[in-house]
């Protein structure tokens, strides 16, 4: 490997700030902040971010699932009148 060419790795404490939880892993990414981890008390350089896995919708089991038969008769209840097969005299 060539040497000084790739990014410094170290570990990242990433904030979920919409589920408020804090998870610490290894990471490239580079960011000025710093916060103190609770859990071992040391200090890591801090990033925040708007959805992880803690609240993503698809792994917290909260995602809407539409049914297709649902769908199709929304439709037909909002544009049934123009594709109706009897025309009105």
């Amino acid at each position: 490997m060539k040497a000084n060419i790739h990014p410094e790795y170290r570990s990242v404490l990433f904030h979920d700030i919409s589920a408020d939880s804090f998870f610490l892993i290894g990471s490239t990414i580079k960011t000025d902040q710093q916060h103190t981890w609770e859990e071992d008390g040391q200090t890591y350089p801090y990033v925040t971010l708007d959805v992880s896995s803690d609240s993503h919708p698809f792994y917290t089991g909260q995602q809407k699932q539409s049914s297709k038969e649902g769908r199709v008769a929304s439709f037909g209840q909002r544009f049934g009148k123009l594709f109706s097969k009897t025309k009105g005299k």
